[in-house]
């Protein structure tokens, strides 16, 4: 399971790579044409659908790299085992928050679809974009999911591997005094 996440989040950041050029020769083909009064039409939905897209696309790779903000300060204080089962709780209610996002965002796509939403300046259709956003939490709720996984398995080895066996030793060394 590890190796197909991982796999998938390399092509998401692929995709949002893409994007990411993509948006950037908008911007500068934007800003050299406006300059002589020939500003390219729509720039600011395609910079939006496509900032979505490079935003939700980048959210696994992101967890997997640890990336993200995190202030640890109050837990680094905690035993190893502690710090785990911290981890293990947050990477789970992180799971399941990100998991109902994919949720309600692929429902909100499925309406955009039937609907026919589209864009004021271009009539470019919402929901392909939507569901890229929905997709996106769903590959960080999986990966979050691995995460839980593996705070779990820590968090056991922490208390039937060597920890236990030095703490074990230590208890047999206080009783020979």
């Amino acid at each position: 399971m590890d190796r197909w996440i991982d796999f998938i989040n390399r092509c998401l950041m692929f995709v949002a790579g893409l994007c990411l050029i993509v948006m950037m020769f908008l911007a500068c083909a934007n800003m050299f044409l406006r300059a002589v009064w020939v500003p390219v039409r729509g720039t600011y939905e395609i910079m939006g659908f496509l900032g979505a897209i490079v935003a939700s696309f980048a959210l696994g790779h992101t967890q997997i790299k640890k990336a993200h903000t995190a202030v640890d300060i109050l837990v680094n204080r905690f035993s190893p085992r502690v710090q785990g089962i911290i981890d293990g709780v947050s990477n789970f209610v992180c799971m399941i928050l990100f998991a109902l996002i994919a949720w309600r965002t692929s429902v909100w796509a499925t309406t955009l679809w039937k609907t026919g939403e589209v864009s004021e300046t271009l009539r470019i259709i919402y929901f392909p974009f939507t569901y890229g956003v929905a997709f996106g939490a769903a590959v960080l709720a999986a990966v979050l999911f691995v995460d839980f996984i593996k705070a779990f398995k820590h968090v056991t080895s922490i208390t039937t591997g060597p920890y236990r066996l030095f703490v074990d030793f230590i208890r047999t060394q206080r009783g020979k005094r």
